[in-house]
Protein backbone atom coordinates (compact mmCIF):
# COMPACT_ATOMS: atom_id res chain seq x y z
CA UNK A 1 0.00 0.00 0.00
CA UNK A 2 1.57 3.30 -1.04
CA UNK A 3 1.63 6.45 1.09
CA UNK A 4 -0.99 7.97 -1.23
CA UNK A 5 -3.47 5.21 -0.47
CA UNK A 6 -6.59 6.12 1.45
CA UNK A 7 -6.96 2.54 2.66
CA UNK A 8 -10.37 1.08 3.34
CA UNK A 9 -13.20 3.10 4.83
CA UNK A 10 -16.61 1.42 5.00
CA UNK A 11 -16.32 -2.36 4.85
CA UNK A 12 -18.92 -5.09 4.79
CA UNK A 13 -18.26 -8.62 6.02
CA UNK A 14 -20.93 -11.03 4.76
CA UNK A 15 -21.46 -14.69 5.59
CA UNK A 16 -23.75 -17.29 4.07
CA UNK A 17 -24.42 -20.97 4.56
CA UNK A 18 -27.08 -23.49 3.64
CA UNK A 19 -29.70 -24.45 6.23
CA UNK A 20 -29.30 -27.76 8.02
CA UNK A 21 -31.07 -30.77 6.48
CA UNK A 22 -34.81 -31.09 7.13
CA UNK A 23 -35.52 -32.56 10.54
CA UNK A 24 -32.12 -31.74 12.05
CA UNK A 25 -31.15 -28.95 14.43
CA UNK A 26 -30.39 -25.58 12.81
CA UNK A 27 -26.86 -24.32 12.14
CA UNK A 28 -26.42 -20.89 13.73
CA UNK A 29 -23.26 -19.04 12.70
CA UNK A 30 -22.47 -15.59 14.09
CA UNK A 31 -20.14 -12.83 12.95
CA UNK A 32 -18.15 -11.22 15.76
CA UNK A 33 -15.89 -8.13 15.72
CA UNK A 34 -13.39 -7.12 18.41
CA UNK A 35 -11.89 -3.62 18.54
CA UNK A 36 -8.46 -3.06 20.09
CA UNK A 37 -6.81 0.09 21.43
CA UNK A 38 -3.97 1.53 19.33
CA UNK A 39 -1.59 1.29 22.28
CA UNK A 40 -2.36 -2.43 22.82
CA UNK A 41 -3.47 -3.93 19.48
CA UNK A 42 -2.67 -7.49 20.63
CA UNK A 43 -4.15 -7.10 24.13
CA UNK A 44 -7.70 -7.34 25.41
CA UNK A 45 -10.44 -5.95 23.16
CA UNK A 46 -11.87 -2.56 24.09
CA UNK A 47 -15.27 -3.90 23.06
CA UNK A 48 -16.86 -6.76 21.14
CA UNK A 49 -19.73 -6.55 18.64
CA UNK A 50 -21.98 -9.56 18.03
CA UNK A 51 -25.60 -10.54 17.41
CA UNK A 52 -27.11 -8.61 20.30
CA UNK A 53 -24.79 -5.60 20.45
CA UNK A 54 -23.15 -2.87 18.40
CA UNK A 55 -20.19 -0.59 18.92
CA UNK A 56 -20.72 2.27 21.41
CA UNK A 57 -20.33 4.86 18.63
CA UNK A 58 -22.34 2.93 16.01
CA UNK A 59 -19.38 2.42 13.66
CA UNK A 60 -19.62 -1.40 13.77
CA UNK A 61 -23.00 -3.12 13.58
CA UNK A 62 -24.53 -6.39 12.55
CA UNK A 63 -27.09 -5.42 9.93
CA UNK A 64 -28.38 -8.92 9.17
CA UNK A 65 -28.59 -11.88 11.55
CA UNK A 66 -29.76 -15.41 10.80
CA UNK A 67 -30.17 -18.33 13.16
CA UNK A 68 -30.73 -20.92 10.43
CA UNK A 69 -29.07 -19.93 7.14
CA UNK A 70 -32.47 -19.73 5.47
CA UNK A 71 -33.10 -17.00 2.96
CA UNK A 72 -31.55 -15.55 -0.15
CA UNK A 73 -28.08 -14.08 -0.41
CA UNK A 74 -25.96 -13.55 2.66
CA UNK A 75 -27.37 -14.62 6.03
CA UNK A 76 -25.17 -12.50 8.32
CA UNK A 77 -23.84 -9.06 7.39
CA UNK A 78 -21.64 -6.79 9.50
CA UNK A 79 -20.79 -3.23 8.53
CA UNK A 80 -17.60 -1.57 9.75
CA UNK A 81 -17.22 2.18 9.25
CA UNK A 82 -13.49 2.25 9.89
CA UNK A 83 -13.07 5.82 8.63
CA UNK A 84 -15.29 6.98 11.51
CA UNK A 85 -13.61 4.88 14.20
CA UNK A 86 -11.97 7.02 16.91
CA UNK A 87 -8.17 7.45 16.71
CA UNK A 88 -7.73 5.60 20.03
CA UNK A 89 -8.50 2.32 18.20
CA UNK A 90 -5.84 0.74 16.03
CA UNK A 91 -7.08 -2.73 15.14
CA UNK A 92 -10.36 -4.53 14.46
CA UNK A 93 -10.54 -8.32 14.14
CA UNK A 94 -13.59 -10.01 12.59
CA UNK A 95 -14.45 -13.66 13.06
CA UNK A 96 -17.23 -16.22 12.87
CA UNK A 97 -18.34 -18.67 15.54
CA UNK A 98 -20.85 -21.53 15.46
CA UNK A 99 -23.40 -21.63 18.26
CA UNK A 100 -23.07 -24.97 20.05
CA UNK A 101 -26.60 -25.19 21.52
CA UNK A 102 -27.35 -28.53 19.82
CA UNK A 103 -23.99 -30.24 20.32
CA UNK A 104 -20.54 -29.60 18.89
CA UNK A 105 -20.55 -28.47 15.26
CA UNK A 106 -17.65 -27.60 12.97
CA UNK A 107 -17.52 -25.63 9.74
CA UNK A 108 -17.08 -28.90 7.86
CA UNK A 109 -20.59 -29.90 8.99
CA UNK A 110 -22.18 -26.73 7.62
CA UNK A 111 -22.94 -26.84 3.89
CA UNK A 112 -21.84 -24.17 1.42
CA UNK A 113 -20.27 -21.62 3.73
CA UNK A 114 -18.94 -18.46 2.08
CA UNK A 115 -17.43 -15.32 3.58
CA UNK A 116 -17.01 -12.12 1.58
CA UNK A 117 -15.20 -8.96 2.66
CA UNK A 118 -15.97 -6.02 0.44
CA UNK A 119 -15.88 -2.27 0.19
CA UNK A 120 -18.70 -1.01 -2.00
CA UNK A 121 -18.66 -3.15 -5.13
CA UNK A 122 -14.99 -4.07 -4.66
CA UNK A 123 -14.38 -7.54 -3.29
CA UNK A 124 -11.38 -7.50 -0.97
CA UNK A 125 -11.40 -11.20 -0.06
CA UNK A 126 -13.61 -14.28 -0.02
CA UNK A 127 -13.28 -17.83 1.26
CA UNK A 128 -15.39 -20.97 1.74
CA UNK A 129 -13.89 -21.87 5.16
CA UNK A 130 -12.78 -25.30 3.87
CA UNK A 131 -9.28 -24.82 5.34
CA UNK A 132 -10.81 -24.49 8.84
CA UNK A 133 -13.37 -27.32 8.40
CA UNK A 134 -12.50 -28.91 11.75
CA UNK A 135 -12.94 -25.67 13.69
CA UNK A 136 -15.90 -24.27 15.60
CA UNK A 137 -14.76 -20.64 15.25
CA UNK A 138 -12.43 -18.71 12.94
CA UNK A 139 -10.84 -15.32 12.61
CA UNK A 140 -11.55 -14.03 9.10
CA UNK A 141 -9.79 -10.71 8.76
CA UNK A 142 -8.13 -7.90 10.59
CA UNK A 143 -8.17 -4.21 9.85
CA UNK A 144 -5.16 -2.24 11.07
CA UNK A 145 -4.69 1.53 11.22
CA UNK A 146 -1.37 2.10 9.42
CA UNK A 147 -1.43 5.92 9.52
CA UNK A 148 -3.87 8.57 10.77
CA UNK A 149 -7.15 7.87 8.97
CA UNK A 150 -5.69 4.98 6.92
CA UNK A 151 -6.96 1.44 7.52
CA UNK A 152 -5.49 -1.63 5.85
CA UNK A 153 -7.37 -4.90 5.33
CA UNK A 154 -5.48 -8.12 6.03
CA UNK A 155 -7.09 -11.51 5.34
CA UNK A 156 -6.39 -13.68 8.34
CA UNK A 157 -8.09 -17.06 8.26
CA UNK A 158 -7.30 -19.03 11.40
CA UNK A 159 -9.47 -21.70 13.01
CA UNK A 160 -10.15 -22.29 16.69
CA UNK A 161 -11.82 -25.09 18.62
CA UNK A 162 -13.72 -23.04 21.18
CA UNK A 163 -17.17 -21.99 22.29
CA UNK A 164 -18.88 -18.64 21.54
CA UNK A 165 -18.24 -17.31 25.07
CA UNK A 166 -14.47 -17.93 24.92
CA UNK A 167 -13.89 -16.92 21.31
CA UNK A 168 -13.70 -13.10 21.77
CA UNK A 169 -10.78 -13.45 24.20
CA UNK A 170 -8.87 -15.56 21.65
CA UNK A 171 -9.56 -13.48 18.52
CA UNK A 172 -6.86 -10.87 19.05
CA UNK A 173 -4.10 -13.41 19.51
CA UNK A 174 -4.26 -14.32 15.82
CA UNK A 175 -2.37 -11.34 14.47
Amino acid sequence: MSSLSKGVGRVEVALRWDPSPMGSDPHDLDLVAATYPAEAPQGEPAYVVHFDSRSPDGTIALTRDSRTGQGFGFDEVMTLELSRLAPRYGRVVVGVVIQQNHGRRTFGEVAKTLVRVGEGVAELWKDDLASVAGSTAAVLAEFVRTAPGVWEHRPLLRGFDTDPQSFPALMGRSG
